[in-house]
């Protein structure tokens, strides 16, 4: 909805500027100053707004031209997503510092540099688009916030300008959610990989340990079939020399010396897979 700014009864005069009217006054004072950063060790520039004081009175949107269209009062502006305030003055005031206040700024880490005086207006004659909610109350019709939720615009700009705007930011949202959505698909197909591979690494030691426990019970049922005298005193591992080795602390007797330096690291024992503190030599008398 285009249409120029209209006051309904009085207006808002400048508190700086003579015969400058509106219907929305801002006034701001901001402080700015330096702060000592302690990780890059540089003064950083800080602003922080010490005071703010926002004015309105009623106001319409007529249409550009006498005559043609009709006449919109414009609801609660200040809730506009958009609302195109001009400045119309602007004021930096110094701070004024001795050198006790500059020697007690630098073991403060805060450094004053002055305040910034702006008064804001949205003047009488602006042209602006208005984008919400058109309600007739009885024989008024009302732009105000849609009920839905949906933004309410009150900009400087025309439709097709601030339509475009709104469709860039659409676009930059939708490629931002593409990219992140593709870098979260990539660090879940990371981890499952991680996960895929550390099981198949647990499934074929499991396959190697039964394999292994397999080929030993066999060894042992054939030298069982054989009458084998020495099969109690051979080693659970090699199935072939002497057990020579005491494992400590679970005090197991089960292998020779040779298989015992063959052990992978950390050593642990064949039989109970507890870790092998120290080992004791075995002597057969």
């Amino acid at each position: 909805l285009p249409g120029v700014v209209r006051s309904v009864k009085e207006t808002l005069s400048s508190q700086f500027v003579e015969n400058c009217k509106g219907v929305v006054q801002r006034l701001t004072l901001q402080e700015h100053k330096m702060v000592w950063n302690r990780t890059t060790h540089l003064w950083n520039d800080y602003e922080k707004i010490i005071h703010q004081r926002t004015n309105t009175t009623p106001f319409d949107l007529v249409p550009q031209e006498d005559g043609a269209g009709v006449t919109v009062r414009v609801m609660k502006p200040l809730d506009a997503a958009e609302l195109s305030l001009e400045t119309v003055y602007e004021k930096f005031h110094p701070s004024v510092q001795s050198f006790t206040d500059v020697i007690g700024h630098y073991i403060s880490g805060e450094r004053p540099k002055g305040i910034q005086e702006t008064e804001q207006m949205l003047k009488v004659g602006t042209a602006l688009t208005g984008v919400g909610e058109l309600v007739l109350d009885n024989a008024t019709i009302k732009l105000q916030p849609p009920k839905q939720g949906m933004p309410y615009y009150l900009s400087a700009v025309d439709f097709d300008s601030l339509l475009q705007k709104q469709e860039s930011n659409v676009r930059f949202w939708k490629i931002l959610t593409v990219i992140f959505g593709f870098a979260t698909c990539a660090v879940l197909f990371f981890i499952l990989r991680k996960q895929y591979r550390h099981h198949q690494e647990r499934r074929h030691l499991k396959q190697m340990q039964d394999e292994f426990r397999q080929a030993q019970e066999r060894l042992m049922r054939e030298m069982n079939a054989e009458g084998g005298e020495t099969l109690k005193n051979a080693c659970v591992i090699c199935l072939s020399n002497t057990k020579s080795c005491v494992f400590l602390e679970c005090g197991h007797v089960c292998s020779c010396t040779e298989c015992y330096q063959a052990l992978p690291e950390p050593k642990r024992c064949p039989i109970c897979r507890q870790a092998i503190s120290r080992v004791v030599p075995l002597y057969n008398s």
